[in-house]
């Protein structure tokens, strides 16, 4: 063993302890979250989850040209690993190469030749994108900037170490590559910096080898204290984020469990270890504050900022939890928590819950179940709400809608369309679940007609449920109010239950998501529809003819966020509008996947915009745009927010927002 060799097991076994003894802390950190929530399951799926998301990164990839270039630095460092343990190996044995494993070996050093000049270049443009052209996304504070900066250049050193190492290898064995070497880069540059007689060779291996070595684990030991933390993180975080069975739904609270001291989180021991995760996970890229509409009209929110406070809260205060102090831990009104001081209440009720920022993020951070985490205790443990929420709170209470109507006026917008209830009838196919607006307000009631005009000249046998429905529980979900939430939705499934149904349609998407996707926790498994998607069905069955039309519809669609992130469904209405004769459809710059909010989900419908501009003037002047005189959409919330644009607009005479089933019903043969 030569003193190189004892030199390098010193130095190894020191940063190696040191990156473990940071490693503990941070598993220990996040252990302090004491929310449960078990990710332990279906091992297959999510391996597959981290092949196309961590690996393959498709969701990197929405945005082609940034996405490639992380794209060529992650692959170049996957592929550098063979380089890096055979580096290692030659720490404890100088002699060893991996040219034992034949071809193999081939592929190994081209790999690193190739990639090492094109991990170099993309590190080179990123720094021009982030510091020359100063991309707006990647704008940060001065502290983000410097540890962005010194990131890509330790990347850089990595790559410029390695090339400098394998020259000198090439040049130290009189540029004779072995039988399995293919280094086509260093072999072309060895002539250019080493002559044939160069004794310098040898030397400047060692350097490079040392360099290397000490610019990897310095890299290494960097990361649990960086922004880049993600690098070590990132793919755990894919591998327990929410399946697509559960994703976009929101966990349930068990109110009967008489341990609870808090509802939600007002701080970081109420969060779940994944929450904390999701915060060291976070590469502060900007995809989802770039995406938020809350955002992009000029509020304060950003998805960005709440989960980089929650690593920031996660940093101040729990070293001293795991240490079992008490001094100087927060534990009165007077002193810091997460909600208040690190993120204000005003960020958390300017969420839209729309998921934008859920669907761009590359490593699967969860912004919502946080955001609606932090709301459910402002609204459950400290009863501090945006005053206007007081009425919608003790209608939803007393009448089970979020407006002040009575309860039995639900069924009067069926008025002399003989459509009977489950009630009177219960022996149906569908149950058409028509939702609050669509039995109240006066706009979207003309909705719940057409669509049960469509359902009829189908000749589809279906039912209402009249009084005996109530809200889905959504607007007081998402707002925060879990209690009032579960005992809608418990009600709602007894009597759902009760009937035996199996089969709801609804022109509602937030009633949609809810009973298909989040009933389920509270025994309520039913097959849910939305009305775009049975539209689209009876039409291709050919149950709804339509009519030729020589009129032309320059139409846009607006995809609501409940129907399209939270559900995938994109082609149903779009399907139903392309059948429509005459009716050219126009898409918005932002649509389908990308589409951008209306600004009324999340609860946001009641509540006022105390700062910024408008959301939904924002989404209507994009509708505008495309110059369509009709604008499409499939959500009451959608509509009512469109149709206020247009009115801000003064475009009421020459713009109409219509429902699909309306634009389907106005051309039935």
């Amino acid at each position: 063993m030569e003193l190189k060799n004892i030199i390098f097991i010193l130095f190894f076994i020191l940063a190696v302890s040191i990156f473990s003894w940071s490693c503990r802390n941070l598993i220990r950190y996040m252990l302090v979250a004491k929310k449960k929530d078990d990710r332990f399951n279906n091992a297959g799926k999510r391996l597959k989850k981290v092949w196309t998301v961590a690996f393959v990164q498709t969701k990197l990839l929405r945005d082609p040209k940034a996405g490639i270039l992380h794209l060529l630095i992650f692959w170049g460092f996957v592929l550098f690993l063979f380089a890096i343990i055979e580096v290692m190996i030659q720490g404890f044995y100088s002699s060893f190469t991996l040219e034992f494993t034949g071809p193999f070996y081939s592929v190994v050093t081209i790999i690193q030749d190739i990639f090492s000049v094109l991990v170099i270049t993309a590190c080179l443009y990123a720094l021009y994108r982030r510091f020359v052209v100063h991309i707006p996304r990647l704008e940060v504070d001065k502290a983000g900037k410097l540890d962005a900066a010194f990131i890509l250049v330790l990347i850089i050193f990595v790559c410029v170490f390695m090339l400098g190492q394998n020259i000198s290898h090439v040049a130290k064995h009189n540029f004779t590559l072995s039988e399995y070497e293919v280094r086509p880069i260093s072999n072309y540059l060895a002539g250019i910096f080493y002559s044939t007689e160069s004794n310098s060779a040898l030397s400047n291996y060692e350097f490079f080898w040392w360099a290397h070595i000490v610019v990897i684990f310095g890299f290494m030991n960097f990361l649990p204290y960086s922004k880049h933390l993600h690098v070590l993180t990132s793919i755990p975080n894919t591998y327990f984020s929410n399946l697509d069975e559960i994703r976009n739904t929101l966990k349930s609270v068990n109110l009967e469990d008489e341990s609870l001291e808090v509802y939600g989180a007002a701080d970081i021991e109420q969060l779940s270890w994944k929450q904390i995760l999701d915060g060291y996970s976070c590469t502060e890229c900007g995809r989802c504050t770039d995406a938020c509409p809350a955002s992009t009209v000029g509020k304060s929110l950003s998805p960005r900022k709440i989960i980089v406070d929650i690593r920031r809260r996660t940093r101040d205060k729990a070293p001293h939890l795991v240490n079992g102090e008490t001094s100087g831990i927060p534990t009165s009104r007077d002193e810091k928590t997460l909600v208040h001081d690190y993120i204000t209440d005003i960020e958390l009720w300017e969420c839209t819950t729309c998921m934008a920022c859920v669907k761009e993020c590359p490593v699967m951070i969860e912004h919502v179940d946080s955001i609606v985490d932090m709301r459910r205790n402002l609204v459950l443990t400290e009863s501090q709400f945006p005053a206007n929420l007081n009425n919608v709170f003790k209608s939803l209470e007393t009448n089970f809608t979020p407006w002040a109507f009575n309860l039995s006026d639900r069924g009067n917008w069926a008025e002399g369309l003989n459509i009977r209830t489950m009630a009177e009838d219960s022996d149906t196919d569908v149950l058409f679940w028509v939702g609050c607006a669509g039995s109240y307000d006066d706009r979207y009631k003309k909705v719940s007609r057409a669509f049960a005009a469509l359902m009829q000249k189908a000749e589809v046998n279906f039912r209402i449920l009249g009084t005996e429905e109530k809200c889905n529980g959504d607007t007081a979900r998402r707002l925060g109010n879990e209690y009032l939430s579960q005992m809608m939705i418990k009600e709602n499934v007894e009597t759902l239950n009760r009937y035996g149904v199996k089969n709801i349609v609804s022109a509602c998407p937030h009633c949609f998501h809810s009973l298909g996707r989040e009933y389920k926790q509270f025994g309520g498994d039913y097959n849910v529809k939305h009305h775009s998607q049975f539209i689209n069905e009876l039409i291709d069955e050919g149950k709804i003819q339509l009519k030729d039309n020589n009129a032309e519809i320059k139409a846009t669609y607006h995809d609501s966020c409940y129907l399209g992130r939270y559900n995938d469904v994109y082609d149903s209405p779009r399907n139903s509008l392309k059948s429509i004769s005459g009716l050219k459809l126009t898409e918005m710059e932002r649509s389908r996947s990308k589409g951008f909010c209306c600004g009324a989900g999340g609860g946001r419908m009641f509540l006022e915009d105390e700062e910024g501009g408008r959301i939904n003037e924002e989404r209507t002047r994009e509708a505008l745009a495309t110059g369509a005189d009709t604008i499409a959409s499939a959500c009451p919330f959608c509509m009512t927010m469109l149709n206020d644009g247009v009115k801000h607009f003064e475009k009421t005479e020459e713009v109409s927002v219509k429902d699909i089933a309306e634009l389907v019903l106005e051309n039935v043969n």
